[in-house]
């Protein structure tokens, strides 16, 4: 399938992300593997930056998107990490880890005029086996949210959105206090919390006898490796 095979009106894609993202890297690739297929697709980190086109994907972006920017394209869309309508908010990835869930859905949604509330276009699913730290399971969930961007763009049959249906749920905006580990649990206890932090921006800590100490967790070389 072809740029020039394509169901929309017009071969321009724009792939939207806020700077500096961890996305970045991955929406660059996405831009890449668009202008191989004949799209003339544009890295665009400022959502003003958008111009007509057939798709705008809004990938790891903040805040909401005005109207006059959303009438540039004909389809614009997001992907958010939960079973919508149930995780709509903030670093649901991180949440359902937390909640000790390692098969995590990705749901592709066109733009609303309120937070995560569009249309369902696609489903996916991305699994950990429950060690990946941070920046693994960004990396998973990076490739497998270009995949199917890229999927999306270059399918023969033009998408039919859904409406969400069931029970909402919506996680809050996490920040530091988030990071913070209990002294008095075991570390077991409390790893998934360590695999979700970020040792650069969130680091986990703990206060013990009046005193803050930060942690950076990373993963040695397991050759050899025999705990359980």
């Amino acid at each position: 399938m072809t740029a020039n095979q394509s169901w929309l009106g017009s071969n321009v894609i724009h792939v939207v992300t806020d700077p500096p993202k961890w996305f970045s890297p991955f929406a660059k690739k996405l831009v890449s593997l668009l202008c191989d297929a004949g799209f003339d697709a544009r890295y665009i980190d400022r959502q003003r930056d958008v111009r007509r086109g057939g798709i705008s994907f809004f990938l790891s972006c903040t805040g909401i998107t005005p109207p006059e920017i959303l009438a540039e394209s004909e389809w614009n869309v997001v992907v958010h990490a939960s079973p919508l309508p149930l995780g709509r908010g903030f670093s649901p990835l991180v949440w359902q880890i937390l909640e000790g869930k390692d098969d995590i859905p990705l749901t592709m949604i066109t733009m609303s005029d309120e937070p995560d509330q569009g249309d369902i276009v696609m489903e996916r699913w991305i699994h950990f086996e429950g060690h990946e730290l941070n920046e693994e399971m960004r990396k998973v969930m990076g490739e497998a949210i270009v995949k199917m961007c890229f999927d999306f763009a270059i399918s023969k049959i033009p998408p039919e959105p859904k409406k969400q249906e069931g029970d909402t749920s919506w996680y809050h905006r996490r920040g530091p206090a988030d990071s913070e580990l209990d002294p008095a649990k075991s570390l077991k206890e409390q790893f998934n919390l360590l695999r979700t932090v970020d040792n650069e921006h969130y680091p986990a800590y703990f206060y013990h006898l009046g005193k803050r100490y930060n942690l950076a967790i990373t993963k040695a070389n397991d050759e050899g490796a025999s705990h359980g």
